[in-house]
């Protein structure tokens, strides 16, 4: 789980784990969207926005990503830091990319999020036009490596 908010005009990465992934175990029967709301409202009062951005099998099982977006006044003690931009992960048009850093995971998150500003009237609604211009920048490029 990677948890956003603004802070001003810049988006930081925050969270239990300040900027690094929450990991969190779930068990086959439990529902992973209802487990991240759960907890980010437990730790950090109810969240904005929870979306599943991607998932990768892993040891054990597959592994899940959660972009969840909290407002700028919610839990404002934990540490945070600016999200940079990164270079997605990329391979071929039909294989995995062989690694993926957590930057790249957080980037690929924006790039959908930033789509469904556009395309999802509820997270349209949901977002400030704050968030949609901290947004702006964050253009969906597919299949651009394929050139």
């Amino acid at each position: 789980m990677f948890v956003v908010r603004l802070r001003g005009e810049q988006m930081v990465l925050t969270g239990p784990c300040g900027a690094d992934a929450w990991y969190i175990e779930s068990h086959d029967e439990d529902d992973p969207m209802e487990i991240v709301k759960r907890l980010s409202t437990n730790l950090m009062g109810p969240p904005l926005l929870v979306h599943s951005t991607s998932w990768r099998r892993g040891p054990g099982g597959v592994f899940l990503s959660f972009l969840v977006v909290i407002g700028e006044d919610q839990a404002p003690d934990l540490e945070s830091v600016p999200i940079t931009r990164a270079d997605l992960a990329r391979n071929s048009a039909t294989e995995a990319a062989k690694a993926i850093s957590a930057n790249q995971v957080v980037e690929h998150a924006l790039r959908h999020l930033a789509w469904l500003a556009q395309d999802d009237p509820a997270v349209k609604a949901t977002l400030s036009p704050a968030w949609l211009a901290a947004l702006a920048g964050y253009v969906p490029a597919p299949f651009r490596h394929l050139g």
